[in-house]
């Protein structure tokens, strides 16, 4: 079960990709099905068989996004998280090897494609929550756990909207 919260830019980004898919690219595949429908033998257009499959994966990201927008809960930044983990915090978080990372506690929709993304429902994220600068947290996975420690944290200065 994913928590259902986004930051700001993430829905602004779910709610841009909706648009351009209904307004624009939507439109554009239905002309090039319709076009390709009016050529003749549908079985055997490779154009029209494309098309057509382009058509039902941009309805069913349609569907996910409409569901998905309805369901989601922003959360815009609060001054009163500063100095503790919270959503949408950014974290420098280090191990005892040395290995230090840079992490931010996002939703579970807007973690595609980013690396430096982790999703609130993750086992770090879990950890992660509630501490501050200094702290030392284990992290319980699959494959052991390990400690590591929080060197910095901070929150986007485009979230505080």
């Amino acid at each position: 079960m994913k928590t259902p919260l986004i930051t700001r830019k993430g829905y602004l980004k779910l709610k841009q990709e909706l648009d351009f898919l209904w307004r624009e690219e939507r439109p554009e595949i239905t002309r090039k099905v319709t076009w390709a429908a009016s050529l003749g033998d549908r079985s055997e257009n490779a154009d029209y068989q494309y098309n057509k499959k382009k058509l039902r994966e941009i309805d069913r990201r349609v569907r996910y996004l409409r569901k998905c927008l309805e369901n989601l809960k922003v959360v815009d930044y609060d001054p009163q998280q500063e100095g503790k983990v919270f959503f949408g915090a950014w974290v420098e978080i280090e191990n005892e090897a040395g290995k230090v990372m840079e992490l931010r506690l996002v939703g579970y929709d807007e973690i595609f494609g980013r690396k430096d993304y982790i999703s609130i429902d993750s086992p770090m994220a879990r950890a992660l929550l509630g501490k501050e600068e200094d702290d030392e947290f284990v992290v319980k996975t699959e494959t052991g756990t390990k400690e590591w420690w929080i060197n910095r944290i901070w929150y986007d200065a485009t979230d505080k909207l």
